[in-house]
């Protein structure tokens, strides 16, 4: 087996999209409190981008998106998350995977995230070489030890010193 190493920077990566998806989660369940409003930019070309062709053609790689006072029917799953956004008076509802995701930012709070942007393709080789290390790890620990060698008797004739 090669030299593989730990994807620190992917497990950080998820980790903090996880922040992401459980503000909007609580934003969701319960509004903004106080002065908190997101700004969420992502890449409108992105896998699971869901869009009016307008926006993405007016936005052709990334859009920057505020939710504060004007946002209605948020939505969050484990992969994406949805709402809907007034643009010129006309109510549009987008769709956007966390994968998407570049920026996370916070304003009132002074907190912000930026992603290296993933696109599907590695999004699943990470989630691949994850599985593929845990199913190892599991596979190993399922093996049966090998029994304690017993003492073998050795003669030590043939490292004696003939005169």
């Amino acid at each position: 087996m090669g030299t593989e190493y730990l994807r620190y920077d992917v497990m950080v990566e998820s980790a903090l999209r996880g922040v992401v998806r459980e503000a909007l989660r609580q934003a969701a369940d319960h509004g903004l409190p106080g002065n908190h409003h997101f700004y969420i930019t992502f890449r409108t070309r992105h896998s699971g981008v869901d869009i009016p062709p307008y926006l993405r053609e007016q936005y052709p790689s990334e859009m920057t998106i505020v939710l504060q006072y004007q946002f209605y029917a948020l939505e969050v799953t484990e992969q994406a998350f949805g709402v809907t956004l007034s643009f010129n008076n006309v109510h549009e509802r987008l769709v956007v995977p966390f994968s998407a995701i570049t920026t996370f930012a916070d304003p009132s709070v002074n907190f912000a995230l930026q992603f290296q942007p993933l696109n599907a393709a590695d999004a699943a080789d990470a989630v691949d070489q994850i599985e593929a290390e845990v199913t190892e790890r599991v596979a190993e620990a399922a093996r049966p030890e090998e029994p304690p060698k017993k003492g073998e008797v050795v003669a030590l004739d043939a490292f004696r010193k003939k005169h």
